[in-house]
Formats: structure tokens, C-alpha cells, sequence
């Protein structure tokens, strides 16, 4: 058998982007995935994609947009790679709720890494590390300057998606 993969969904049952579970279970199911399930509502799927996880992720968001009309990305990160990103995150964690890892969808360059670290978020803080981008909110995300659209331009267009620690932590131990 081989190595389970969590695909981190962008952005599905936000904004009418709905994608609901057991539908997603059903596609990936449909499309060779075996050992599936998703973890809460926001789109990650945790299974063992038939072949390469890449493709299989390509597959993923071309079945997602035939079959439920959204268009999203589907970011892969094996259960090691969750759990590495856990463990390298830079600050203290004063709650696992404020504190995010911003999985991006491929290493972003030098000049993104300057921008995003150099870019004024008042009180929240963003340190890349690798191909992640690790977020320490102040006071939550729901009203911070941190947002999906701000870090697409600033990243230069590469597209990514965030968990909270607590569920990189849960996913991570899904995976593993």
C-alpha cells in the first residue's frame, strides 16, 4: 500500500463553494483513492491516491469542478510534511486557533518570501518556512489584514490555503 496524502482543499464551503464530504469521498473513491475520509467541513480529504499524488490532485480539482460546479486547488501534503510544518512553527503558540500554517502550492521565490515577511500586518505575524507560509495571529483570523487574496499577490500568484495548528495536528495523525 502506499503512503496516505491529505489534500488540502482552497476555499470550498466559503463564499457558496460548496463541496459537501461525502460527495468528495465519493470522487476521490471513484477516481482509485482508497483508505478515504475527510476531517471537518473545509475540505481535506485524507486517502491513498492511486499512483502520483500530484496527478491525483489534478484529478481531484478537475472532478470537483465536472461533477459540483467549484473551482478550487487541491494542495497534497503526506503526514510527515504536516507534521514537520507543525513542528517548525517559528512563535509561540498562545492558542492553537490563532495560529496557522498557510500550505502553499509550490515553494514561492525570494522576492515572494521578502514581500510577505516585509508586508506591514499590523499586530499578526508571517514567517515562510520552506513552502509554507506560518501565521501568528494576534487576535484571530476573522478580522486580520491576513487574507487569502492578499497572500495570492504577494506570493505571486501561487495559490495556498490554511489550517489552524490544531488541525494540521489532526490531519498529521490521520495521515500517519
Amino acid at each position: 500500500m502506499s503512503e496516505k496524502v491529505v489534500y488540502l482543499l482552497r476555499a470550498v464551503n466559503v463564499g457558496g463553494n460548496k463541496v459537501p464530504m461525502a460527495e468528495l469521498r465519493k470522487l476521490a473513491a471513484d477516481l482509485g483513492a482508497d483508505d478515504v475520509a475527510t476531517y471537518v467541513n473545509s475540505g481535506n480529504l485524507v486517502c491513498v491516491p492511486p499512483g502520483d499524488p500530484a496527478d491525483f490532485g489534478s484529478a481531484l480539482e478537475a472532478g470537483i469542478a465536472d461533477r459540483m460546479g467549484v473551482t478550487t486547488d487541491a494542495i497534497p501534503r503526506t503526514g510527515a510534511e504536516l507534521r514537520a510544518a507543525r513542528d517548525a512553527f517559528p512563535y509561540e503558540v498562545h492558542e492553537a486557533k490563532f495560529c496557522y500554517v498557510w500550505f502553499l502550492a509550490s515553494k514561492p521565490t525570494a522576492k515572494a518570501v521578502r514581500d510577505v515577511e516585509a508586508y506591514d500586518f499590523g499586530d499578526d505575524r508571517i514567517t515562510a518556512v520552506g513552502q509554507d507560509l506560518h501565521i501568528w495571529y494576534a487576535d484571530g483570523a476573522g478580522r486580520s489584514q491576513v487574507t487569502a487574496p492578499r497572500l495570492l499577490k504577494l506570493c505571486g500568484g501561487i495559490p495556498g490555503t490554511g489550517r489552524n495548528l490544531r488541525s494540521v495536528e489532526k490531519l498529521a495523525a490521520m495521515a500517519e
